[in-house]
């Protein structure tokens, strides 16, 4: 190797303590080590040990079990996760845009942060609930767009513009759960493209003695609205976003109910929450299609490894 002050050669000269080759410039005597490329930016992780733990966290482990098999401290996974969060927030903003759709089915999903709502103590908007809106096309199994806040008008406008953004100006027709902010911000964000907007409202029973807490109240009733244009009374459906829920909460351990794995920290949410999506879109085979969300698409052509989500 060449010194690149004295414009010679150097020898090997041992190993430091992490294992990095170091080299003694022959002329001047002056030791270093040898470059390494930083594909995680600032993180000095070793790139191999980063994608074993991304791994564990893309099936439901918990970091403090990806910890123990990897042998990574929970501090730097939690770096890790706020690293790669950022990039595949990025990510999905850029390669999503002016998708064609067909069917797009909208719902929110529950969690908390640090609390729940109910025994908040303090107002802070960044602790309590938590509800993640997901855009999911029917066909393609894609998730679209999503967006991490509460449910509210103004979180519900955000999303729908974040939608508006992520799919082509032609006609598809949007199913929504019952949720009244959706009226106005899908008309308002979509209506331009033409689309038809109908909402599915479910009527529930009055839960059984001893089944308040865990169990969910049982459907007796399904009523259908139309909003705007004309939806196709066999298209309204929101089952198959429901059923992506679940694949969210099977994979995300955050989000496992009843345990202590829930997110002390609104942004490390949001990150996994974008690191979820992204490799759900890129790198996951949906076993309906046989191939990846973003392969039917025709966003890529291939499936995706996660060491190609972090060089993207």
């Amino acid at each position: 190797m060449v010194l690149h002050n004295c414009k010679t050669n150097a020898k090997k000269h041992g190993k430091d303590r992490k294992g990095n080759q170091r080299f003694k410039c022959l002329e001047c005597g002056k030791t270093f080590s040898e470059e390494r490329e930083k594909p995680l930016d600032t993180m000095t992780l070793n790139p191999e040990k980063a994608i074993q733990v991304l791994k564990q966290l893309a099936e439901g482990s918990s970091i403090r079990s990806t910890e123990r098999i990897t042998d990574v401290s929970r501090n730097t996974i939690m770096s890790l996760i706020e690293l790669v969060g950022e990039r595949c927030e990025r990510i999905l903003e850029e390669r999503i845009q002016g998708v064609p759709v067909r069917d797009l089915q909208l719902d929110e999903l529950w969690a908390f942060v640090q609390c729940k709502e109910k025994t908040k103590k303090e107002e802070d908007p960044r602790k309590g609930d938590a509800y993640c809106f997901v855009a999911f096309e029917r066909h393609t199994k894609l998730v679209v767009s999503w967006h991490l806040g509460r449910r509210t008008y103004g979180d519900t406008f955000a999303f729908t513009e974040k939608i508006a953004r992520a799919t082509g100006d032609h006609n598809f027709q949007v199913t929504t759960d019952g949720f009244a902010a959706y009226r106005d911000c899908v008309v308002h964000s979509l209506g331009a493209k033409k689309i038809d907007f109908a909402q599915m409202i479910k009527v529930y029973a009055a839960s059984r003695e001893g089944e308040q807490k865990y169990s969910p109240a049982e459907v007796i009733n399904t009523e259908v609205v139309p909003i705007y244009g004309n939806p196709d009374p066999e298209r309204i459906c929101t089952s198959h976003v429901e059923r992506q829920n679940l694949t969210i909460r099977m994979q995300m351990r955050r989000l496992t109910r009843l345990t202590n794995g829930f997110s002390k920290k609104w942004e490390n949410l949001k990150a996994a929450y974008a690191f979820f999506f992204a490799y759900y879109n890129f790198c996951r085979v949906h076993s309906s299609i046989r191939m990846t969300p973003a392969m039917e698409a025709g966003l890529t052509g291939h499936i995706w490894t996660i060491q190609e989500l972090l060089a993207a």
